[in-house]
């Protein structure tokens, strides 16, 4: 499994159309073979702070991610959105709850 937690901050003035935006990253993303959880989250105390959990059944398919056609459309339209640039940090699973998405039955 790979994991990755990428850590977003984004300039207050965009951060609603950088929501719409990501969220239709969200739904391309949850339908990609290898996909197992692609996560949103938003800081409670700070609107301008996000994090996307990202897991796939393996670094093939998180790097097969990047080339989707909704993937490389968010990038494009979220590029000068940043406070500062987004940073990404792979994590080792441990102990998860159940996987669900089209790479589930990869886990099995």
């Amino acid at each position: 499994m790979h994991v990755m937690l990428v850590h977003i901050h984004v300039k207050s003035e965009h951060v609603d159309e950088f929501i719409v935006a990501t969220r239709a990253n969200h739904e391309g993303s949850i339908r990609e073979p290898g996909n197992l959880r692609f996560d949103v989250l938003r800081a409670s105390d700070d609107p301008t702070r996000l994090l996307l959990y990202e897991a796939y059944a393996d670094a093939a398919a998180a790097a097969a991610h990047r080339e989707t056609p909704h993937y490389l459309a968010w990038r494009a339209a979220v590029a000068d959105w940043f406070a500062e640039p987004r940073f990404g940090v792979p994590w080792e699973a441990i102990a998860i709850g159940p996987a669900s998405g089209p790479g589930a039955d990869a886990l099995s």
